[in-house]
């Protein structure tokens, strides 16, 4: 059998999968997630019906799994590799296997990708889109919007406004943004100012993380969610926007503490903390249990001494970032940064972020000027975001989120 007859049956499997799927008592569950969507990494609950692939000896499935891997770069073509580790169990774990972290081969393929370092040499270019009557924001994988409106999306987020405080709510799927999700991604939430924010992961970001429990940010009662849903909220990033008191114009200056990421790992032979998996939750057979309809008026109970959690990088420097500062353009009598042609509209939004270092550091001087984060504005909603190493989509995604809110006291 030729490799296109191969990749033209899983492309089949892939459409049978999604035919079972909606035939299923979760049709309505299914008929709201897009092509675009990434769907969460669970194992299925039920075997699906595998035909002539059932029984492929490793050697020629790891083979076949490494070729479709090599061959589908981008998206949605892409899609072939998921729907592989759909079908069983065998499939599933040499799929995972073959499959490289966003760091390593530069490319976005499991939901877990998105809570992975992103590359070390050519940023991932992303780009957002800003629905102004929801209050939501979609964050798409790709240099700009295409013409037929397939992209794949990688995070949504809902902002809610607050008495004292912002929050936008991420998540893998725009049409839920519920905090007892399996969907739930994390949380942006601002102070009373909007001067700082904090950003808080569904989910430790390594897998060895988690070492004190009881000193976590709790996003529900015990008795009121299933146990198969992650009932805690961890701190990983604290942005800060520095006050305008005497109100001149300029660009925004701000801060972002990177509470999980070390400055080794910007240095030479560090590394960042790369979670191989969701919580348990997400890879239980017994996952389709329903959740508790309980209220969420409890969420987010903070307890005291959250900011040195274990998910703190303790005994090491954090490494915190900074904005590029921009320069002052005597003709065209604004301030300019050099975004290579991806951002073409002015804008307070805008932003490069680069480490901020110190000469004891040791960090190469090509580390230092390395853009890590760059976001803005390229038409009427629609702002690109470029992230790489040692940042993931995730929270690329939240910082850039926190520059759509409003902050009077910072301009």
């Amino acid at each position: 059998m030729s490799f296109k007859s191969i990749v033209r049956e899983l492309r089949e499997m892939k459409d049978g999968i999604g035919n079972i799927s909606r035939r299923g008592p979760e049709r309505k569950h299914w008929s709201n997630r897009t092509r675009s969507h990434i769907v969460p990494d669970v194992a299925l609950s039920d075997p699906i019906e595998q035909g002539q692939w059932a029984n492929l000896p490793p050697e020629l499935l790891l083979d076949i799994i490494r070729r479709v891997e090599e061959s589908e770069e981008s998206w949605p073509a892409r899609s072939v590799i998921v729907f592989s580790a759909s079908v069983c169990k065998s499939w599933r774990e040499i799929t995972k296997e073959i499959v490289r972290t966003p760091e390593e081969c530069g490319r976005i393929t499991f939901p877990i990708s998105l809570k992975q370092p992103g590359p070390r040499e050519s940023p991932i270019q992303c780009f957002i889109k800003r629905d102004r009557a929801n209050s939501v924001f979609r964050l798409y994988v790709g240099m700009a919007p295409s013409e037929n409106e397939r992209d794949k999306l990688l995070l949504a987020a809902k902002k809610i406004r607050r008495a004292t405080s912002t929050e936008f709510v991420i998540s893998l799927v725009t049409d839920d943004f519920s905090r007892a999700s399996n969907t739930y991604a994390g949380k942006l939430r601002s102070n009373f100012l909007g001067t700082k924010f904090s950003i808080y992961d569904s989910q430790p970001p390594s897998d060895v993380a988690i070492q004190q429990p009881g000193r976590l940010n709790r996003r529900f009662h015990a008795k009121q969610v299933s146990p198969r849903v992650p009932a805690c909220n961890y701190r990983v990033a604290t942005i800060s926007y520095e006050l305008n008191v005497l109100r001149t114009r300029g660009p925004r200056r701000m801060h972002c503490a990177m509470h999980s990421i070390p400055l080794s790992s910007i240095q030479e032979g560090g590394t960042a903390p790369t979670p191989k998996s969701f919580p348990q939750s997400f890879d239980d057979k017994s996952f389709s249990a329903p959740l508790s309809k309980a209220k969420e008026s409890a969420t987010d109970i903070s307890l005291s001494g959250f900011s040195r959690s274990a998910v703190t990088v303790t005994s090491q420097e954090l490494l915190v970032l900074k904005n590029k500062a921009p320069r002052w353009h005597e003709q065209l009598q604004c301030w300019c940064l050099n975004f290579k042609g991806r951002v073409t509209v002015a804008s307070v939004k805008n932003f490069q972020l680069v480490a901020a270092v110190d000469p004891s550091h040791n960090v190469p001087v090509a580390e230092q000027e390395k853009v890590i984060l760059q976001f803005g504005k390229i038409g009427k909603d629609i702002f690109t975001m470029d992230y790489r190493y040692p940042l993931s989509a995730f929270q690329a995604f939240a910082i850039c989120l926190s520059s759509f809110d409003t902050k009077p006291a910072c301009e």
